[in-house]
């Protein structure tokens, strides 16, 4: 049975530090929807209704311009270990942005990560669990290090060239204002 929730509270919190991988879905008000699976140390807690997640350079941009359209998120996390759980936040989200004032206060909670582009700032209006019966079991065997080594070769400069190339509208043409 799924029970709804009006703030993260004490447990909803511990099982999202011991999961391994969410995801993130948004949607314009137009077009496709958007659904990534996410994972690194790029989550945080910071109250019962305000949580922060970490993005990294990648193919796309889609939160970025779907956020600057209609602000709407939810994120998702399974639990693939022990007892069933599936807990999704429904909430409002905006970009931070290295050279935007709150970045520093921000930025610090997270470990260093190469490529790193924002962090979204997600105001949760409702959280609900389901009971995940059906999710199979997974053994977590460590994090992938590709992206990681990718960004580190590419330096500042070849980041920034490809937010640029890469980086600057959504699938569906939307603009991400990354470098605005």
């Amino acid at each position: 049975m799924s029970k709804f929730y009006t703030k993260i509270t004490s447990k909803l919190q511990k099982f999202i530090e011991a999961q391994k991988i969410f995801f993130v879905a948004t949607a314009p008000n137009s077009g496709r929807i958007n659904l990534s699976p996410k994972g690194m140390d790029s989550f945080r807690v910071l109250d019962e209704n305000r949580v922060l997640w970490l993005n990294v350079t990648g193919s796309g941009n889609e939160t970025a311009a779907h956020l600057s359209e209609n602000e709407r998120i939810t994120i998702m996390f399974c639990s693939f270990e022990k007892a069933p759980n599936i807990l999704r936040l429904y909430g409002k989200g905006k970009e931070i942005k290295p050279k935007d004032t709150s970045w520093n206060d921000v930025i610090s909670l997270f470990p260093e990560t190469p490529g790193t582009r924002q962090i979204f700032e997600i105001t949760i209006e409702s959280a609900q669990t389901s009971c995940g019966m059906s999710i199979p079991f997974f053994d977590y065997k460590g994090e992938r290090n590709e992206l990681n080594d990718w960004a580190t070769a590419q330096g500042k400069e070849g980041i920034e060239n490809y937010w640029e190339n890469k980086n600057q509208t959504s699938i569906d043409g939307l603009p991400t204002h990354l470098l605005e």
